[in-house]
């Protein structure tokens, strides 16, 4: 009997230290899958924008091609316009870097160019809707996701520094809304300017989607900050 006993002992011991592994591996993976979840960049932190080895920021490839929208002197993306601004931004285009967004309209004023390469850094303001399925459960939330995946698309993976000015709810006609606008710090070689106002605003537009505007500003052209803000006041939602 106690050969037995000893026997069984050996048997059950090797699983469950094989059990404790598994509960630990799961553990382990639960704690990097929330990590990952939440992304890196918390508000008023800094990130190494797009340097993580996952890509949680998929840029749209549905429905890229134009969209049609009413012709009334209006900027159109998603079902969001604004009045279009004049010379000497530039006429609308489309941005295919926007994370989860589609049906982009974008205008521009080039305030550093080709500062590497063919690149230059621009002043824009942008629409567009947002297309992330079940990703985004409230405009407050989506724009957490929308400030974080902006930061990893447009900074050439320079370290960001985030300083929120404002993060509030508000109403777009009639639809549930949220608005940050935040100063962004960052070094980025042969660029002059070190910083710039972000404005992004998500509207829950649909069911199923929402719309974005989106604005940035550099330092070095604080003159373009009120026509942003004044096109952001004059948005209506519709097609």
């Amino acid at each position: 009997m106690g050969y037995t006993q000893t026997r069984q002992k050996r048997r059950i011991g090797p699983w469950i230290g094989i059990i404790v592994g598994v509960v630990v591996l799961a553990l382990l993976g639960y704690v990097i899958f929330r990590f990952a979840s939440q992304g890196n960049l918390a508000s008023g932190g800094s990130s190494a924008g797009g340097n993580s080895t996952t890509n949680p920021c998929p840029v749209n490839t549905q429905s890229l091609a134009p969209v049609n929208h009413t012709a009334d002197g209006r900027v159109h993306g998603g079902l969001l316009s604004y009045p279009r601004l004049g010379t000497p931004w530039s006429a609308p285009t489309t941005d295919i870097r926007v994370p989860y967004g589609r049906d982009i309209a974008e205008q521009e004023v080039v305030i550093e160019p080709n500062y590497k390469g063919n690149s230059s850094w621009v002043a824009s303001v942008l629409v567009g809707e947002l297309a992330a399925g079940d990703g985004f459960f409230s405009p407050q939330e989506g724009s957490e996701i929308v400030v974080k995946c902006l930061l990893g698309a447009f900074y050439d993976n320079a370290a960001v520094t985030r300083d929120d000015k404002v993060n509030k709810a508000m109403t777009v006609g009639g639809k549930d809304a949220w608005v940050v606008e935040t100063h962004l710090s960052f070094n980025i070689p042969n660029l002059k300017t070190k910083g710039e106002t972000a404005i992004i605003l998500i509207v829950a537009t649909s069911t199923d989607t929402s719309s974005l505007f989106y604005a940035s500003i550099p330092d070095t052209s604080p003159e373009y900050l009120q026509p942003a803000r004044d096109a952001m006041a004059a948005l209506t939602v519709g097609n």
